[in-house]
């Protein structure tokens, strides 16, 4: 399987459970209205996630949407989020190379079709959750808040120091 792939899947799990980590900083009666536009954008971000788990594995989702009728509240989504990342990482470590390029027929939620490869829809997945939790990081940013500090290179220094360690190496030869 795909180490990118893994080490994506990580990062966000990673990033996702940062922002939830700083959202819970924030007073819920003073920032009433912020938390509940980042709550609709991460629920939009997670159900959008569930639906490609179920396009990747050929279930049914159930979704009539891409958001919840009603949104959960932050508490409820950090769970469902942290067990939808828990069940990506697990499913890129063993996905088979062969199988990331089959090509999926699926209808969105708006009854629109659509095709893609198992690694679209990965990469899908990652680039829609970053895109909003960028947009909550915003709402943050507007409240003079500093957002998390979002980064795959943050994340990979975080989770592995001895790559600190590397600097000033010099570059081997053909790894430009």
């Amino acid at each position: 399987m795909s180490g990118l792939l893994r080490t994506l899947f990580g990062y966000q799990a990673w990033a996702n459970e940062d922002l939830f980590d700083k959202l819970g900083e924030l007073d819920p009666e003073r920032y009433r209205t912020e938390l509940a536009k980042a709550a609709k954008l991460i629920d939009h971000s997670h159900v959008v996630a569930r639906i490609f788990a179920a396009h990747l594995t050929g279930a049914r989702h159930g979704y009539m949407s891409d958001a919840s009728e009603e949104t959960p509240t932050l508490q409820e989504l950090r769970a469902a989020v942290a067990a939808s990342d828990h069940w990506y990482v697990d499913y890129v470590a063993g996905v088979s190379p062969a199988s990331l390029d089959e090509r999926l027929a699926f209808v969105f939620t708006d009854g629109d079709k659509g095709c893609m490869s198992r690694e679209e829809m990965l990469g899908h997945v990652i680039l829609h959750g970053g895109y909003h939790r960028g947009e909550v990081g915003r709402i943050l940013s507007q409240l003079s808040i500093t957002p998390p500090w979002d980064t795959l290179a943050v994340h990979l220094h975080r989770s592995e120091p001895s790559r600190r360690r590397q600097a000033g190496r010099p570059v081997l030869a053909g790894a430009d």
